[in-house]
């Protein structure tokens, strides 16, 4: 017996009477409805599942990390009356502040008695089974960058017009946890109309090689197996969840997902040291986020951000919400996706004030389509910056 996920699209069941249980449902296009479980199944269990017409996707259940900040050697920088990232996005000069567009944010919860989180409408949810409240840091720092309130006389947040934000708790207080708390979290957030979902985590493979070899005692070849075919089923059932997202979106508007793409890289050993996006991030449809850095050339790509993002933002030295209060630097693309989060905010804002469709297609055109690289060094790679640094409305 293994722990699975199994994703289930509700609008797919059949409405046949007791006599008719074989029936197709109606030809009338309706919205999915997606369901997400968690259940222990045999190989057998497994095959039967399959075969049931709601079932969309069935993945064993791993680990998941939090992508934890990169250390900077360089030390922080001097204060600042608004963070370096704000004005790198165009955040400062924006025509839209993010007013009306709800926003959910999964990562390790949020200390909402923060100042920077004043007035805002904040709920929580737990998948956790920790509880709600931040008790690590990250998931603050992260939700600062996008909608936070000036702190100490400067700005940190991208969106601050965000008036209500949905915090969904899916990494415990050690910054860990398991695919399916993610999946429950996005059913969550779509539920209760996000119109941006940031996550700044990833699946932790190794962690899940190393937990087959010391708890099952499985040889390294096998686990390393294991967790190559549970890595390639989350895959499948995130583009099945996403599937279903866009789905709705006639009917709703949809919803943008936004991810990091993760630190693995390590340019600053050796130039050809690239680690490709992980999941989330790798899923179909989601928009992958590197980071980017200021240098004497211009904006850089940071050395630890996995190449073939979609997009690039600010993740060095980016002040946020501390943990405790006050405001601190950290370096990551966590620090960057929430950037490219609360430029989205400002693009739905935009949208829903204009004549074209207020839909997440919509949106992600406009996101994609004013990405510039002015700024950005002229030597840096394209697949290591993607379409280049997010940028909000403009006058």
């Amino acid at each position: 017996m293994r722990t699975y996920t199994v994703l289930r699209d509700l609008a797919r069941r059949s409405t046949g009477g007791p006599f008719a249980p074989h029936a197709r449902p109606t030809a009338i296009e309706v919205p999915s409805e997606p369901s997400v479980d968690v259940v222990d199944l045999s190989n057998a269990e497994v095959r039967a599942l399959a075969r049931d017409e709601e079932v969309r996707a069935i993945a064993p259940v791993m680990p998941t990390a939090l992508i934890a900040p990169v250390p900077d050697a360089e030390g922080a920088p001097a204060a600042q009356t608004t963070a370096w990232g704000i004005s790198a996005v165009g955040a400062d000069t924006s025509t839209r502040t993010g007013s009306g567009v709800v926003v959910a944010i999964l990562d390790t919860g949020i200390e909402a008695g923060h100042p920077a989180f004043g007035g805002i409408e904040l709920v929580e949810q737990d998948f956790s089974g920790s509880g709600n409240g931040d008790r690590f840091g990250h998931g603050t720092h992260c939700a600062g960058t996008i909608f936070g309130r000036d702190v100490a006389d400067t700005r940190i947040g991208v969106a601050t017009g965000v008036q209500r934000a949905l915090v969904g708790k899916v990494l415990t207080d050690d910054g860990s946890g398991d695919s399916d708390m993610i999946f429950r979290g996005i059913q969550w957030s779509v539920q209760n109309g996000a119109r941006v979902i940031s996550m700044s985590l990833g699946f932790d493979f190794p962690g899940l090689v190393q937990m087959l070899v010391e708890q099952f005692g499985y040889p390294i070849n096998l686990a390393t197996s294991m967790a190559l075919e549970a890595y390639r089923a989350n895959l499948r059932m995130f583009d099945s969840l996403m599937g279903m997202i866009r789905s709705s979106e006639p009917f709703g508007g949809g919803a943008i997902v936004v991810a990091a793409a993760g630190n693995e890289s390590s340019r600053d050993v050796n130039p050809d040291h690239e680690v490709a996006v992980a999941l989330p991030a790798a899923a179909d449809g989601v928009v992958s986020v590197g980071a980017l850095r200021q240098s004497a050339e211009g904006l850089r790509v940071a050395p630890f951000s996995n190449t073939f993002p979609v997009l690039s933002a600010p993740g060095v030295d980016v002040r946020s919400a501390r943990l405790g209060g006050g405001l601190s630097n950290l370096n990551g693309t966590s620090m960057a996706a929430p950037h490219v989060a609360g430029v989205a905010a400002l693009w739905w804002e935009e949208s829903l004030a204009s004549a074209l469709p207020a839909r997440s297609t919509t949106v992600t055109a406009k996101l994609l389509a004013n990405a510039a690289i002015d700024g950005i060094a002229a030597e840096e790679d394209v697949a290591d910056r993607g379409l280049g640094i997010v940028r909000a409305p403009q006058p």
